[in-house]
């Protein structure tokens, strides 16, 4: 008896053929079989055989091929030569969020490569959503919503007028647009790539920058400047948008942080796919270099603080900072942020990088020419 003889009737089986009429007239051909490539020619060929004879057609139109789990020896893991790894004790240790990033990390039609190191980094990028997600929602009041709601999130783009939050989710619509794109292909591990890059800048460098500016001075929510509305509505945008990117690959720490501020709404994983619409609109055409430049402005004023091995909190009194020509109107834009974050309670003046001076390949060529830094914060005796 073939083996393969009821497998290969799976998509007419799943489908209700002779059983479900409707059912079955709406899903086949499916849309995709995923599968191994240890069975192209077994499964997926009797599959494609069986199809042809009773339909004339083929029985999906993609096919996902997987690769094999290798190995810290680069050798094919399995049962029988008695090198597999029971998952439950990865789950218990690093979380299923973790497990799964490196599962996801995982190209189609190629090996991976067991790799405990990257479940570690899934790890802490679910804890880095949880954490960015926490300072993100402690914001976003609507100064209109009136009496008792000084915690309501807003996400009308129009009340974003700053040009470094609008070059923020500039950078954000081509991340939905291009991630999207990535999917539609079938490529789960360069949309993984791409939303993850933007949150780490994102993380790094936009929430840094304005972080000052999103407090407001303690402002109340019945009187929010323009300027903190900017950053808050922002960031909520930001989180709405980051959130449901990664919701395919890290479903439990989204799934949280979603329900802290959603849950009216149900899970995540049944709201929609983002468009790039909201962000673009917010944008209002804003060159998503203009974060770049300041995140570069920002890493280099901090760089002088680590090489003087005082606290991040230790205020510049004076700097000079060369900028190559083309990141210096980005970083005049964001130059109350860049202020801000860089702790700069002086003059902080900017001059045109000259030929030579600076690595492109080193925060941007932004480089501090001259600083003076105050007295560094005193710890706090506990």
């Amino acid at each position: 008896m073939d083996t393969w003889a009821t497998s290969s009737l799976t998509p007419q089986i799943a489908g209700g053929w002779e059983v479900d009429p409707d059912l079955f007239e709406r899903v086949f051909p499916m849309d995709l079989r995923p599968q191994g490539q240890d069975i192209i020619r077994t499964w997926l060929f009797s599959t494609v055989v069986r199809s042809h004879l009773e339909f004339d057609s083929l029985p999906w139109k993609n096919a996902a091929i997987s690769g094999w789990i290798l190995d810290p020896d680069r050798k094919k893991m399995s049962k029988s030569k008695g090198n597999v790894v029971t998952p439950m004790g990865l789950l218990e240790e690093h979380g299923s969020d973790a497990v799964r990033y490196w599962a996801a990390s995982a190209r189609l039609g190629t090996d991976a490569a067991f790799e405990v190191g990257q479940m570690k980094i899934g790890r802490r990028l679910a804890i880095k959503i949880l954490n960015a997600s926490k300072f993100a929602l402690s914001f976003g009041a609507d100064p209109e919503a009136g009496e008792g709601a000084s915690h309501a999130i807003v996400l009308d783009p129009a009340h974003v007028t700053e040009t470094l939050d609008r070059a923020m989710l500039a950078g954000l619509a081509d991340v939905v647009a291009r991630a999207t794109e990535a999917l539609e292909a079938y490529d789960h591990t360069r949309a993984l790539e791409i939303t993850e890059t933007f949150f780490w800048t994102f993380c790094d460098d936009y929430l840094e920058l304005v972080k000052d500016r999103a407090y407001g001075a303690g402002a109340a929510a019945s009187d929010v400047p323009a300027e903190t509305l900017s950053a808050r509505v922002a960031l909520a945008i930001a989180l709405d948008t980051l959130l449901r990117l990664f919701a395919p690959f890290v479903p439990f720490a989204t799934e949280e942080v979603w329900s802290w501020w959603r849950a009216s709404e149900g899970s995540i994983h049944r709201a929609p796919w983002p468009t790039p619409d909201v962000a673009r609109s917010a944008a209002q055409g804003a060159d998503p270099a203009v974060l770049a430049a300041a995140g570069h402005a920002l890493a280099a004023l901090r760089k002088i603080k680590s090489e003087a091995k005082v606290s991040m909190r230790t205020p510049i009194l004076a700097a000079t900072v060369a900028v190559p020509a083309a990141a210096l109107p980005g970083v005049e834009a964001a130059l109350v942020d860049v202020r801000n974050g860089g702790r700069v309670t002086g003059t902080l003046d900017l001059a045109e990088a000259t030929e030579g001076q600076g690595d492109a390949a080193v925060q941007g060529g932004i480089v501090v020419v001259s600083s003076e830094l105050g007295e560094p914060e005193q710890r706090r005796k506990g």
